[in-house]
């Protein structure tokens, strides 16, 4: 029952009913996290790729150059790169073109 605290009517009252709204919502807090990591990868991808298309390069060659080179950045933090601070962006798309 704590854990149906905030629930609105019998989902916070009634017991059978707070239990099976509980256990739903663990369910879909189990599976949103799996969905969560893919969501951010697929945003970094977009990220990185609006990034170097605008210095010619595709986001694939790109990654591929990176690991043909053992230029070991992350998506996470080539995305951040891109948005945030273009100038080093294009300093590591220079270094692999």
């Amino acid at each position: 029952m704590n854990l149906a605290k905030g629930y609105w009517g019998s989902r916070s009252k009634v017991y059978t009913i707070a239990k099976n709204t509980v256990e739903k919502g663990l369910q879909y807090a189990y599976r949103d996290r799996k969905t969560k990591k893919r969501e951010f990868r697929a945003l970094w991808i977009q990220r990185i790729n609006a990034g170097a298309r605008q210095h010619g390069i595709s986001y694939s060659q790109l990654m591929g150059k990176l690991a043909a080179k053992e230029i070991g950045l992350n998506r996470k933090v080539l995305a951040d790169l891109a948005m945030n601070n273009p100038d080093a962006f294009k300093a590591v798309v220079d270094a692999v073109k």
